[in-house]
């Protein structure tokens, strides 16, 4: 039976839709009459299969020379991310253990003198924002440190000046001595929907330019919610993989724009990561390299995420009558803040401020952070099933002590 060229595609395109392993199976079923070298010549005139590329255009198949979008947003940026080693002197807890007679009699006497203190060394990521050798990172890669060493991924190694380091969002600025260098291209953060994808570049363990993909897991995390109450961001969540040495590398979109910094806050965050917004980052990276210290506004209020239970265990707990049921709820006011100078009292269920409404704390949160200190917030709240609205003048954030 002589089998033409038009039979044999709708006979294999059978064989691939139903149940059998086709052509990219184990096996081949040749027609009647049909050689496997006639098949292979047949086959091989036939196109390669093209996927669908999310960002636009095709990803190619395997062995072809057309890049997916990952590895076009890995090249596009993979020459401006770095890698900071960063070297720092603590306190060695052995010396001040032997200041104890009794340890310092069982380890003798004459033994060489226990060094008072140690060099710890750490490696993180970072990304240049400038041609001219302005780069960020996360503040606790290179805290307490006045220089590190930084690795471009063509190999050469500069000293770098932590020009400024804000402890507050994790954000820290470095300087090089260098100029036409490559650099990153900023993207926007504000609409990131979750399930997006995400692309993280950095050094994990210590393993150059490692690529990770994942989704945007969630948005607007609060420091409260992600465990880290020091700190005054709303994270992005990711599931692509952060671990040790990815502090301060970016997270990209598809396009291969920067929306976040990646910090690995979280050492029991199995499978989940955080990154810090791009524009959180990039603001207090402008303050830090124009006035090496950011400031952020304050107003001394604790605040939480109204709910019908947290309202019964509030009114309860701290005799109050709230009334409201959603919202966001004033838990304390801190004395001698801008909050409790300006009328503001724990119960009261915030509704707008500047006149754009609020319905969780991290809404809350943001408006305050786009806020200058010094800025006039008009806060209008609940109290008592009354709306009124409170003139609040920010300060600044207290540093500890």
């Amino acid at each position: 039976m002589n089998v033409s060229l038009k039979q044999l595609a709708i006979y294999l395109s059978l064989l691939t839709i139903g149940g059998g392993a086709g052509l990219y199976g184990s096996r081949y079923f040749l027609p009647h009459n049909r050689s496997f070298q006639e098949l292979r010549n047949v086959t091989a005139a036939a196109p390669e299969p093209v996927i669908p590329n999310p960002v636009g255009g095709a990803i190619g198949a395997a062995g072809g020379d057309n890049l997916n979008f990952i590895a076009s947003a890995v090249q596009q940026v993979g020459p401006a991310v770095v890698r900071i080693n960063a070297t720092r002197k603590v306190a060695n807890p052995i010396s001040d253990a032997l200041k104890n007679p009794l340890l310092r009699r069982f380890f003798g006497e004459d033994e060489q003198p226990i060094p008072r203190e140690r060099i710890e060394r750490g490696t993180g990521s970072g990304f240049i924002l400038s041609e001219n050798g302005e780069l960020l990172t996360n503040a606790h890669v290179v805290a307490d440190t006045d220089t590190v060493q930084v690795t471009l991924k063509d190999g050469r190694t500069f000293k770098g000046k932590v020009v400024g380091v804000d402890p507050i969002t994790d954000v820290a600025v470095v300087k090089i001595p260098e100029t036409k260098l490559p650099t990153v291209k900023l993207g926007n953060s504000q609409n990131l929907i979750p399930g997006q994808w995400a692309i993280a570049i950095g050094n994990p363990l210590g393993l150059d330019n490692t690529v990770t993909i994942g989704i945007i897991s969630a948005t607007d995390r609060t420091s409260a919610q992600v465990g880290v109450p020091d700190k005054r961001v709303s994270f992005i969540q990711t599931d692509a993989a952060i671990n040790p040495g990815n502090s301060g590398g970016p997270l990209l979109n598809a396009q291969g724009e920067v929306i976040g910094v990646n910090t690995a806050i979280r050492a029991d965050a199995q499978g989940l990561g955080f990154a810090i917004p791009i524009e959180t980052a990039a603001r207090i990276a402008n303050e830090l390299f124009t006035k090496g210290r950011a400031e952020h506004p304050f107003l001394g209020i604790e605040m939480t995420d109204l709910s019908p239970t947290t309202r019964r265990e509030l009114n309860r707990e701290k005799d109050l009558d709230i009334q409201s049921e959603t919202g966001v709820v004033i838990k304390g006011v801190m004395e001698n803040s801008p909050a409790q100078e300006a009328g503001l009292l724990p119960g009261d269920v915030i509704q707008k401020i500047n006149g754009r409404p609020v319905k969780i704390a991290a809404q809350v949160q943001k408006q305050v952070e786009s806020s200058t200190v010094g800025d006039i917030l008009k806060v209008e709240v609940s109290r008592n099933g009354k709306i009124q609205t409170f003139k609040v003048q920010s300060g600044t954030y207290p540093q500890k002590k």
